[in-house]
């Protein structure tokens, strides 16, 4: 893994004036993947957008742990059948071109 596409947990906190303790919580509910190198805590760059969204559900709108990870799991499944929907319109559109 390359350490370049890592962020390293204490900036992330420092910059969002956060609690570590918040980030290690996503971690046990499965919503982030963190990794130790040398005992620091980092994210890889990829995750930092979804990161950045779970602390704006907590910190500014006000929603707890759980209410995340519902949220999380619905915006799985609109994903999930929106991706449904557009392959079903491809076939559709397929029939009707014939």
């Amino acid at each position: 893994m390359k350490t370049e596409n890592l962020i390293a947990i204490e900036e992330i906190c420092t910059h969002h004036n956060i609690e570590f303790s918040f980030i290690r919580s996503l971690q046990e509910m499965g919503l982030i993947e963190l990794h130790t190198i040398k005992e620091a805590s980092f994210v890889l760059h990829e995750q930092l957008p979804l990161l950045e969204k779970y602390i704006e559900f907590h910190y500014v709108l006000k929603i707890n742990l759980e209410g995340i990870e519902t949220i999380n799991h619905l915006l799985g499944q609109i994903n999930m059948l929106q991706k449904e929907v557009n392959t079903l319109k491809n076939r559709l559109h397929f029939y009707e071109t014939l």
